[in-house]
């Protein structure tokens, strides 16, 4: 199965946007009472054998289970019959608001999370139909359940053999948008490794490097528009909290926090494409984006957002059939591209990388993008050749045993050959 989402911006009415809200309440109020049933079983068996505490003591029968999903989506069921504000929800919705509390605890035990916390109001964003009817889509509209039909901005087309799985209705500061999980019943094969290759390094001065010694500027998003967003917020702080003024300025907040990940997010999908059109293969670092977020240096790395870049470099790489891998990020600065030769540890000032050894000398970025590009290609089983300029040229390992016995083929020529990705 092969699956993609599209992202369209909702033009509801004051009648829908107002059941919106209240869906959105009602799912927050579901969601803060089924964690609160689940934190008061674990606390009632956290205490000591022996003695109680000297606060207090969560009483529940020894005999009671766990709560669970399942058995949670029952409680639901009954609770409907005595609150009539959970019968105007439909029904899977506030189910998949159970199953997102399940998830929380299986992402706490499995992926080391934090234990899940209440939502106040206004932080629950979203609520998610997961089976929609039959032909759900005409003209613009969507039809949602007991809801009804919804205008939407239908930016791009959409596919008409695409099955729609659910669709998901998020609350942003620009208003309400719609997420449709499209389906199709195919398989996609993975790219192979073929066509011109490149290695990437990241960094705060230079956005990125490439191996072929293309640099790009890091776009300071977030650093560039600090002291706007000071003012909103001080703004904010001299409003009387929870009055129209004070939730008139933090939807100002709001919406400089959405612009400026907008566009952070264009320019990673820019350059994801641009770096497609030149390859047929992308290597990058295996980076530790968390350890780097919490350094000295966590406020710009974070503004640079590498982790979102290397998720829709991948993406991108997915759907125009290039060949992406990750490679081990160590000593990517300290190593020679040239010779192969550790040249020692580099301090931050250094911007030029010069090999004692074999005299190479080239910017600092681009020597560590062609050291990834070495690791790539080894990992694929290919072997690559610097030349004096640093340019670097690849050849399967056929090809290298070949060059021992004859001339050299030039890879540039058989991939003209070939069916480039």
């Amino acid at each position: 199965m092969f699956s993609l989402t599209y992202e369209f911006k909702l033009k509801p009415t004051v009648s829908q946007v107002s059941l919106f809200e209240d869906w959105l309440e009602q799912c927050r109020r579901v969601y803060n009472y089924a964690l609160a049933e689940r934190k008061a079983w674990y606390k009632s068996r956290s205490c000591l054998v022996n003695a109680c505490s000297l606060h207090s003591e969560y009483i529940i029968p020894a005999d009671a289970k766990r709560p669970t999903y399942a058995s949670q989506c029952k409680s639901l069921t009954a609770a409907k019959e005595k609150i009539p504000a959970l019968r105007v929800v439909q029904s899977q919705v506030l189910q998949q608001t159970l199953k997102r509390l399940e998830q929380a605890f299986v992402s706490m035990w499995e992926r080391n999370f934090g234990f899940p916390r209440y939502k106040k109001p206004g932080r629950c964003k979203s609520f998610v139909f997961p089976q929609l009817g039959k032909s759900p889509l005409k003209n613009g509209m969507i039809n949602l359940p007991k809801i009804g039909w919804v205008k939407f901005r239908q930016s791009r087309e959409i596919p008409g053999d695409a099955l729609v799985k659910q669709a998901r209705i998020v609350k942003r500061a620009s208003g309400w948008y719609v997420m449709l999980s499209l389906q199709w019943g195919v398989s996609v094969p993975q790219a192979t490794p073929s066509g011109e290759a490149v290695g990437i390094d990241v960094g705060l001065i230079s956005f990125l490097a490439t191996s072929s010694g293309l640099t790009l500027p890091r776009p300071r998003f977030f650093v560039d528009l600090q002291r706007k967003l000071k003012l909103l917020q001080q703004r904010v702080n001299r409003k009387k909290l929870g009055s129209n003024n004070w939730r008139k300025a933090q939807t100002k907040v709001a919406k400089l926090h959405e612009h400026i990940s907008n566009t952070r997010k264009n320019f990673h999908w820019r350059t994801a494409h641009l770096l497609c059109n030149q390859a047929g293969m992308i290597f990058v670092e295996d980076l530790n984006c968390k350890a780097l977020a919490a350094g000295m240096l966590a406020k710009h790395c974070l503004d640079a957002a590498w982790g979102q870049f290397f998720n829709i470099l991948k993406q991108c790489c997915f759907k125009r059939g290039v060949f992406f891998l990750e490679v081990d990020s160590r000593k990517t600065s300290q190593i020679c591209p040239n010779c192969g030769v550790e040249t020692g540890k580099k301090d931050l000032s250094e911007r030029i990388h010069k090999c004692n050894s074999c005299g190479y000398t080239t910017d600092r970025d681009v020597a560590a993008a062609q050291v990834v590009l070495r690791r790539g290609l080894a990992a694929v089983g290919h072997t690559v050749k610097m030349l004096p300029g640093g340019q670097g040229r690849w050849t399967p390992y056929e090809l290298r045993i070949s060059a021992l016995i004859g001339p050299r083929v030039s890879m540039c020529s058989l991939a003209e050959n070939s069916t480039r990705c």
